[in-house]
């Protein structure tokens, strides 16, 4: 007999066991199946974020950045070390435990908001009296029936056409985490977060990475300011980057690959590469979930079609994060998981999609929110910009970490905040002042009165606020 429940989610990645909890909380019978496995075949709920995504790139970051502190960096603190040697075996160890805790305490959580969870893949079987039948393909299979579902089933990395991963040489997110060994030459076919975290990671850990973006433009989805600091850090570091390009038919021989191409300038060039990360984008994760069985709609690009409260066409049928339209971040996902449960429930649930800020984890790190100085002109609208450089703030120095600059733009008449863009050191934590005050509809001056602790990387903000009206008191 099938198990009955109010809310089925398919999916435990970020946007999937948020709701589910959400939804539990609200008082609803929730169920959540998930079909992501440990090695060892236990499961590992969190999708794709928490297991070869968001988090374990975090860690190897981390551990990376410690490696090149130690090489490079710490005889500027009067720390002298000699022989300093990696153990990567040890160092993507670390990942994996870091990743597993994250595993466990979504598991925790299931079981502390009475969330019940199947180990397996779900999928649409049909429209039943009581709402929909789900089957759940696992070890154990079962029937379950939902009066609402929600899916979110995340997405999958895009190959290039003709060149599968193997995730030996020609690697996606995921085996780009896991190498056995520091390849000499890294490729790179994609200067997004994917392409620059991981390049990064390499880049750290002793490769020689070239990074082949086909945009005209560097991170022509950031702020230009921003993007051409960045640049010129990531040059620094000895990252070579080449934007404007078109990829040949590459060619993968027993020890390595040829990557032809054509330059900005239409010149032909090769890349002969150990490895070959691939971040050309991601593609929603549909497969297997009875799409076409019950008649879910999806759009012209394969995304579950959904409203602006995330319905898609199916009675009671919801869909949330990768899997729909809108940016594929992880917190986009949270929120409209909350968003989803709280409206199943009869509330109004809400997702600000001009207040979702983009953070990129390279050194030095990268976020924004709003509007960027190349929007705002191209629609006419009238601004004001100020900015602030880390070299002129005081934590900043002591940290020894001094590149990049806060630029806030703010409406020319009202002083509403209209974007703030970060490069430099904890711009992932720095942007969440940014978010709130936007939220809220904040001005500049806001920001400028508001007491920020000193010596702090905040005061940078405050400064950038102050500067849009002219009068920065530290630069």
């Amino acid at each position: 007999m099938a198990k009955q429940f109010d809310v089925v989610v398919i999916g435990a990645g970020p946007g999937g066991y948020i709701a589910a909890i959400r939804a539990a909380q609200l008082g609803m019978t929730v169920a959540c199946i998930d079909a992501w496995s440990t090695a060892d075949g236990k499961p590992a709920p969190g999708g794709t974020c928490t297991n070869v995504g968001c988090i374990p790139s975090k860690a190897l970051l981390q551990s990376s950045e410690h490696f090149e502190q130690a090489n490079h960096h710490f005889a500027d603190h009067g720390i002298e070390l000699k022989g300093v040697s990696l153990k990567l075996d040890t160092l993507i160890g670390r990942k994996t435990t870091v990743v597993k805790q994250n595993n466990d305490g979504i598991l925790y959580l299931f079981k502390k908001n009475k969330v019940t969870f199947f180990h397996g893949t779900g999928s649409f079987v049909a429209h039943v009296d009581g709402g929909w039948s789900i089957k759940v393909a696992g070890k154990t299979d079962e029937d379950l029936v939902a009066k609402h579902v929600i899916i979110a089933t995340g997405s999958a990395p895009r190959a290039l056409p003709g060149l599968p991963f193997d995730e030996t040489q020609v690697l996606s997110n995921d085996g780009a985490l896991r190498l056995p060994a520091v390849p000499k030459t890294l490729g790179v076919i994609g200067a997004g977060v994917i392409g620059l975290e991981l390049g990064s990671v390499w880049r750290r850990l002793g490769s020689e990475v070239t990074i082949l973006e086909a945009m005209p433009d560097f991170l022509a989805v950031a702020d230009q300011q921003v993007a051409k600091e960045a640049h010129k850090a990531f040059a620094k570091q000895g990252l070579v980057i080449h934007t404007g390009v078109k990829i040949g038919e590459i060619k993968s021989g027993a020890k390595s690959l040829t990557v032809p191409y054509t330059d900005a300038s239409g010149a032909d060039q090769k890349l002969v590469v150990d490895k070959l990360i691939v971040s050309i984008g991601r593609v929603p994760h549909v497969d297997g979930l009875g799409v076409e069985t019950v008649g879910l709609k999806l759009d012209e690009r394969g995304f579950v079609a959904v409203d602006d409260d995330c319905k898609t066409n199916l009675p009671n049928v919801w869909a949330v994060g990768d899997v729909v339209r809108g940016p594929m971040l992880a917190h986009k996902a949270e929120e409209e998981g909350v968003a989803v449960a709280e409206r199943i429930a009869g509330q109004h649930g809400h997702v600000n999609f001009g207040t979702i800020p983009s953070v990129i984890y390279t050194s030095p790190e990268i976020a924004w929110v709003g509007q960027n100085e190349q929007q705002l002109k191209k629609e006419g609208r009238d601004y004001k910009a100020g900015s602030f450089p880390f070299m002129a703030n005081g934590r900043a120095r002591a940290l020894g970490d001094t590149t990049g600059f806060v630029k806030v733009l703010a409406d020319a008449k009202t002083d509403e905040v209209l974007g703030v863009h970060i490069v430099g050191p904890q711009a992932s934590e720095l942007i969440s002042e940014a978010v709130t005050i936007m939220e809220f509809r904040g001005a500049a001056e806001d920001i400028a009165r508001i007491c920020h602790a000193h010596p702090t990387l905040s005061e940078a903000m405050k400064e950038a606020a102050l500067a849009v009206d002219n009068r920065t008191l530290n630069f």
